[in-house]
């Protein structure tokens, strides 16, 4: 197998900043709630002229830029997302056309909040098998627009932006090992009921608001605690390593209280996870990567460190990959 290492990272938000105080003004809450809930203080909202596409292209861009490297040498193009700009062309498609990566295949993931670390494990299979020299692997989402506004328990948790990274075949495996679970049986616990076949869209669809987010949070919540821990097991295991070995976590930012519980089960130091939830809320497949830029910004990861990445989210999904930090990272 050909080894993998993760070159570059990239990110974009939009510069609308909506504070807890502003959604106050608009449902029944306030800061107090939302913060002693969830622990989000503010969250990023897209202009009227972007979408998921555009965030993912700028993401992208900054990958590029950062790297150096020509738009016409990228081989693969995978977006993770669960809100494109329509249900198709895909958007990895448009970020192609819009970075000029002519020479790239490119398709979506759905996955929800696990789709960025599916991405990833998906793009490093085709680089280990020699199938491609190197991927972009993009996650972005614009939450706000499958929002229920009226709805005061989902419109505070959900933010918009996008994050990207490119892999290539490097001297030396930095993937070390991986975790793809899901379990479809959890598949109504977070879920959008209107816009596919089962429920095209019409006006009774429009007035009953069913193209907007739907979640059970106390169910999913119980349900996602012991999936995330076993798989942060069981991804050790695989590596033959320690939990106490990795040096930082890069959870999925859902929910404070999500972190704080996995970390309690576990018997790992709260500060082991990267925590960014204050400043984006929940950006599903792009949280992974927002927290990742910060973390390398804020001096938590150094060369050599073990890093394990860590998603969960709707179908219920669940994904988790251990990479050795590389030196010759690009931030």
């Amino acid at each position: 197998m050909i080894p993998i290492k993760l070159s570059a990272l990239g990110i974009y938000v939009p510069t609308k900043v909506m504070t807890n105080h502003d959604i106050a003004k608009i449902v029944d809450t306030s800061d107090e709630w939302i913060r002693t809930r969830t622990g989000i203080i503010e969250r990023r909202i897209a202009a009227p002229e972007e979408n998921t596409s555009t965030l993912a292209t700028a993401a992208a861009r900054q990958v590029l830029n950062k790297h150096g490297i020509d738009p016409l040498a990228i081989e693969m193009i995978l977006v993770a997302t669960m809100m494109p700009d329509t249900p198709f062309p895909s958007v990895a498609c448009k970020v192609q056309n819009s970075i000029g990566a002519t020479n790239a295949f490119a398709f979506d993931i759905s996955a929800a909040c696990s789709g960025f670390v599916y991405g990833l494990e998906i793009a490093a299979q085709f680089i280990k098998t020699g199938a491609v020299r190197n991927a972009l692997v993009i996650g972005a989402e614009v939450l706000s627009r499958c929002i229920d506004w009226q709805d005061r328990s989902t419109c505070v948790l959900f933010g918009d932006g996008a994050g990207a990274v490119l892999l290539e075949s490097g001297q030396e495996n930095c993937f070390l090992s991986s975790v793809l679970r899901a379990d479809g049986s959890g598949q109504d616990l977070l879920f959008m009921p209107a816009g596919g076949t089962t429920l095209p869209a019409s006006i009774q669809t429009v007035e009953n608001r069913q193209h907007f987010l739907k979640m059970k949070g106390k169910e999913l919540f119980q349900a996602v605690v012991p999936i995330v821990c076993d798989a942060i097991i069981d991804t050790c295991e695989q590596a033959k390593i320690s939990i106490e070995d990795v040096q930082l976590i890069v959870p999925h930012q859902a929910n404070f209280h999500i972190i704080e519980e996995v970390a309690v089960f576990l018997g790992i130091p709260f500060e082991r996870f990267m925590c960014n939830l204050h400043k984006y809320g929940n950006t599903s497949a792009a949280s992974i990567p927002l927290a990742l830029f910060d973390a390398v910004q804020e001096g938590k990861i150094v060369p050599d460190d073990y890093v394990m990445m860590l998603g969960f989210g709707a179908g219920l999904t669940c994904a988790a990959s251990l990479i050795r930090w590389d030196k010759s990272f690009v931030c």
